[in-house]
Formats: C-alpha cells, sequence, structure tokens
C-alpha cells in the first residue's frame, strides 16, 4: 500500500520552453471535468484499499496547479479531503508559480492543510526569464513569498535552474545570491536538459540554442554545492538542498524506491513492484476513467527482482547518504555485493563511489558523474 499520494494538474497559462512534462494550455480545456475525474480516480483508489490509511504525504504537481482559479483549486481540496486519508499526512505539497499566488489562493491551500509550498523560480534574471518562457520576474518571486509567510507557510522551497542558454557563470552567482536572501527552508537546484518536444529541443535542432559548456556547467554545480553549505542548506540528495528537517518526505519516497499512487493524466504509480502510468491525453483520461470505474492505466510493468534491485541502487544512489546494504539485504534477501560486486569495485577503483560500514554512496567526484554510475547498475543481468 502507498503512503504517498501525488495528483497532477496538467494546465499552463504558458509552456516553459524547456518542459517536456504532460501539460496543457489552460484555455477551453475542460478543467472542472478534468477535477471531477480526478475525484472518482482518488475514490476508487480509497475503495480498492491502494492507500494506506496512514497516507503521509500528498504532492500536487503539474503542469501548474495554480494555474486553477481559487473556486477550482478550492474544489480540488474538498475532493482531496473528501476521498483520501488525511489524518496522518504530515506533509502537502503544492506546486506554484509566483506570479499566480494571489492571497485568495493562498488562503484556499493554507485552509485545506497545504503545509507546504514550492515554487518555480528558475532564475532571478528577468531577461532570462523571458528567454526560457517564464511568465513572472524578479519582483513578484519576493512578493509570493510574503505573502505566503504573512498566511503562515513556514515550509517553502524554490526551484533553481542552470546551464539555461546563455546564463553566464555571474549571474548564476547572483541567482544564489539572491535565493539566500529569500531565507527559505529548502531550495532544488537543476541542470537544464534538452528533451524531446519541447521548444529548446527544436532551437537546438536548428543550431540556435546556445548552451554553457560542459566545464561551466560543472563549475555552476560545484558552485551550488559549496554555497549552499555555505549558507546553512545541507544537500541531501544530488539537486535538493535543505535546512535542518526541512526535506522533501515526498521526494524522498521516491529516491527510497518506496510505494506511491499517481492520479490525473500521465501520473505514474509504483505498487507491489508494479509501474503504472495514467492516459496521457486529456480526453482519453477522462474517458477512461468513467469508461473504467475511476482507472485510466495505460501500461502496467511488473518489474523483476533484477530490476527491482537496479531502481534501489540508482534511485538510492541520488540521495547524499546512499544506498544502505541493510535495507537492501531486508528487502532482497541478498547482500548489495552479491548482486553489484563487479560493479561496486569498478566505481570504487574510479573514485566515483564510496563504501561505509552500513552505507554505499557517491563521493563528489561521482556526483558530478551521476549518470555514468547509475548506469554501470544497469541491465547487470
Amino acid at each position: 500500500m502507498a503512503e504517498a499520494a501525488y495528483i497532477h494538474i496538467p494546465f499552463c497559462e504558458q509552456i516553459c520552453h524547456y518542459c517536456d512534462f504532460n501539460k496543457f494550455f489552460l484555455q477551453n480545456q475542460p478543467v472542472d471535468d478534468y477535477l471531477q475525474a480526478l475525484r472518482l480516480e482518488m475514490k476508487k483508489a480509497m475503495e480498492d484499499q491502494v492507500l494506506n490509511e496512514e497516507l503521509k504525504t500528498i504532492f500536487i504537481g503539474g503542469g501548474t496547479p495554480t494555474s486553477l482559479s481559487a473556486k477550482q483549486l478550492d474544489h480540488l481540496m474538498e475532493s482531496i479531503h473528501q476521498t483520501l486519508p488525511m489524518q496522518s499526512v504530515v506533509e502537502f505539497t503544492v506546486e506554484c508559480n509566483p506570479d499566480q499566488l494571489t492571497m485568495e489562493k493562498l488562503s484556499v491551500l493554507k485552509n485545506a492543510g497545504v503545509n507546504r509550498l514550492s515554487i518555480g523560480v528558475q532564475a532571478f534574471q528577468d531577461s532570462l526569464l523571458q528567454k526560457i518562457g517564464r511568465t513572472h520576474n524578479k519582483e513578484t518571486v519576493f512578493q509570493a513569498v510574503e505573502r505566503a509567510r504573512s498566511l503562515g507557510f513556514e515550509n517553502i522551497s524554490i526551484d533553481l535552474m542552470y546551464g539555461l542558454p546563455g546564463q553566464m557563470i555571474e549571474e548564476w552567482k547572483e541567482t544564489l545570491s539572491v535565493a539566500f536572501s529569500l531565507g527559505v527552508q529548502h531550495m532544488s537546484a537543476y541542470s537544464l536538459i534538452v528533451e524531446p518536444k519541447t521548444v529548446f529541443y527544436n532551437l537546438m535542432r536548428k543550431g540556435k540554442l546556445l548552451l554553457p559548456s560542459q566545464e561551466e556547467e560543472a563549475f555552476m554545480y560545484e558552485t551550488v554545492m559549496n554555497e549552499m553549505e555555505r549558507h546553512g542548506y545541507h544537500q541531501y540528495e544530488l539537486s535538493n538542498f535543505a535546512r535542518k528537517g526541512f526535506e522533501s518526505k515526498h521526494n524522498l519516497t521516491y529516491w527510497h524506491n518506496n510505494h506511491y499512487y499517481g492520479f490525473g493524466a500521465g501520473a505514474h504509480s509504483y505498487l507491489d513492484g508494479i509501474r503504472r502510468e495514467n492516459a496521457r491525453p486529456l480526453k482519453k483520461y477522462i474517458e477512461m476513467i468513467y469508461k473504467n470505474n475511476g482507472t485510466a492505466f495505460v501500461s502496467e510493468n511488473m518489474l523483476t527482482k533484477e530490476e527491482m534491485m537496479e531502481e534501489e541502487m540508482f534511485l538510492g544512489l541520488r540521495t547524499i547518504r546512499g544506498v544502505s546494504k541493510k535495507r537492501f539485504r531486508d528487502k532482497y534477501g541478498l547482500d548489495v555485493g552479491e548482486v553489484f560486486g563487479p560493479q561496486i569495485e569498478e566505481q570504487l577503483r574510479k573514485g566515483l563511489l564510496s563504501e561505509s560500514a552500513s552505507h554505499l554512496f557517491l563521493t563528489r567526484k561521482g556526483m558530478l558523474l551521476g549518470n555514468e554510475v547509475f548506469q554501470a547498475f544497469l541491465a547487470v543481468s
């Protein structure tokens, strides 16, 4: 049974140039029909007892959840409270755009028990924000954080991005400096990955996307690691930094390879060794929910034991603490060295992996070359 629930709101007022998540322009979309379908899907999940009665975390992501009107947000919150077991939820997160965080919407979220906001900031240079397709500016970020604090939100996270087109190292340092001045509890810092079917991908194919060099991007990553530590944010995952006690409990569910259930168009679930994906197109998702009495799965993949162990490694190694040898043995009945001995030895020899009596974890060098390490643990059978 899942102790974490993810709810996908796929609507956006503008599509960012780098985004490849399942999303749709808000205008003229069947938003109310979608929210009703979500309600039916959540109700069905409870009837099927796939969610633990002691549900711990809820994360509403997108798209842009705050692109919903205050009335629609209120309707969504009401559905959640009427269908999901809320009594044990300790972390209830909603993703937000700074320019959509009105006092009215923040009040709806606060009254519904949302206790964590994840605000998409990305950068603090207005010209750079325009270049990547964002609709807010530097000033709206400060206003959004101030409003949230005035209503009592005490757990605020912001997302930042580096390796952006035309982004200079000095601009990244400036972004970090401004971010620290906000005094939020959590920050995520992601490098740009140019994904297919995005504006940036099309520009790259035409030779019109000027990106920082690999060396510059690596320097930006090392800069964020150093600066976060200097300002009292400890790194607990490759891209995530927190004040003590403010780590994202929901995201740790993924990295610990635990069970979660995803609601909405294109959402993923992981239960009892089975990975499922919902229909991505809005119309198909809504139709399937009604046709199939509350489910919209279009794929189900039963993982083999080998695949589960591989995922345990590359997800666990994303965390700074790394893979617990005891946890691995308890879950799979085998020592991690029995399964991945040669791979571990090779990565230790390369200086990308380190080992303690209880854990395997990436070195600083390994953090810079994480994908190379993860690849080593795939398809070993």
